[in-house]
């Protein structure tokens, strides 16, 4: 008997479908590039080309941290129905 670890298939979780969308959302909303080349509106004299960038780069942070505290919370989870071991 070898003392390898088994190979057990990926777990789909709701918590990992829905770190999937968080995390790929930016990517989606910024290569989607004729949905905002556009110059009106305009937001303080910004055309909206650029304050749309810059709206997704706080956005993408508040995605990035839910999609991290999603995957600690689905690890502990995770963790406790295994009895406490850690992946």
């Amino acid at each position: 008997m070898s003392n390898a670890p088994e190979a057990r298939p990926p777990v789909v979780t709701p918590a990992r479908i829905l770190i999937a969308v968080c995390l790929t959302a930016p990517f989606v909303a910024m290569l989607w590039v004729g949905s905002y080349a556009e110059t009106d509106p305009t937001l303080a004299g910004i055309p909206f080309f650029y304050w749309y960038q810059m709206l997704w780069v706080l956005l993408s942070t508040a995605l990035t941290m839910a999609a991290y505290k999603l995957w600690q919370r689905d690890r502990r989870v995770r963790a406790a129905q295994r009895g406490g071991a850690s992946e």
